[in-house]
């Protein structure tokens, strides 16, 4: 009986030691591949939110004027005739 409890518990232990290095591959496996992910980000040009609403509300004000500005010539225009 002693052999059989000794048999288990080494089996046991067998276990809980390869759920922890299963468990230490699956952290280093994260880390790699949020390590690949950064990397590859960084190579890119994205914009940032803020940038891209700058550039956003300066395309809205050229308009803005571009509208202004047409609407002044067709005065103009018009006067002259």
């Amino acid at each position: 009986m002693q052999t059989r409890n000794k048999v288990l518990d080494d089996i046991s232990q067998l276990m809980t030691n390869a759920m922890g290095v299963a468990q230490g591959a699956r952290n280093e496996a994260e880390t790699a591949m949020k390590s690949m992910i950064d990397r590859w980000l960084a190579d890119r040009d994205f914009v940032t939110r803020e940038e891209f609403d700058a550039v956003r509300a300066m395309a809205q004000k050229a308009r803005e004027e571009n509208e202004t500005l047409k609407a002044r010539i067709e005065a103009l225009e018009n006067a002259a005739k």
